[in-house]
């Protein structure tokens, strides 16, 4: 598993409950990009047959979700909204290094990293909700990202040297702590 460097404090929570009608649009643009990202990799590497494989996995059950939080909007009586540019994604994304092969590794432990954040925020909410349909909707979806950290960690040392990863893994983890300690609280997931 991933083990973050730095961990959103329970406030981060309060305020996503108290702010949920602006929160779950913007969760249900992250799944959106999640299964966009998983099938931009198939796009990308369609050589790479376990990784296809995976990541149509993916694509499917993030676009899943992305159903589950339009749903739970509808109910609401809330609409999608615009996508927004996301300073986390985009912080992340400039680490990615030059070379196929280092991008690529970099785009998986990236991945990974962001699905790792994305369990912690989500498990937080969960916590934070009082008992109902809403707890145990972020329960569900904090375990299925834990799986998908896992999922990325797991493809990237099928491709490439498991000390390397690790090593890369832990520099990365290093620049995202830096990055998402210094991002303001507000009602969205990143």
């Amino acid at each position: 598993m991933i083990e973050l460097k730095y961990q959103t404090p329970p406030e981060w929570a309060e305020g996503i409950v108290r702010a949920m009608d602006v929160f779950l649009p913007d969760h249900a643009a992250a799944e959106k990009k999640a299964s966009a990202m998983a099938m931009g990799m198939v796009a990308h590497y369609p050589d790479r047959t376990e990784l296809v494989t995976a990541m149509i996995d993916l694509a499917l059950e993030e676009l899943s979700h992305f159903r589950a939080v339009v749903r739970l909007m509808h109910a609401r009586g809330l609409s999608l909204t615009a996508d927004e540019k996301d300073l986390y994604i985009n912080a992340l994304r400039s680490t990615f290094r030059n070379g196929k092969e280092h991008f690529f590794m970099d785009r998986l432990l990236i991945a990974g990293i962001v699905e790792a954040r994305g369990a912690e925020r989500f498990g937080l909410v969960a916590d934070a909700l009082p008992a109902g349909e809403l707890k145990r909707f972020y329960r569900s979806i904090t375990r299925s990202e834990q799986a998908h950290q896992g999922l990325f960690l797991q493809l990237a040392e099928r491709y490439f040297d498991a000390g390397e990863v690790r090593e890369r893994l832990d520099q990365l983890l290093e620049v995202e702590a830096a990055i998402v300690s210094k991002l303001p609280f507000r009602p969205a997931l990143h």
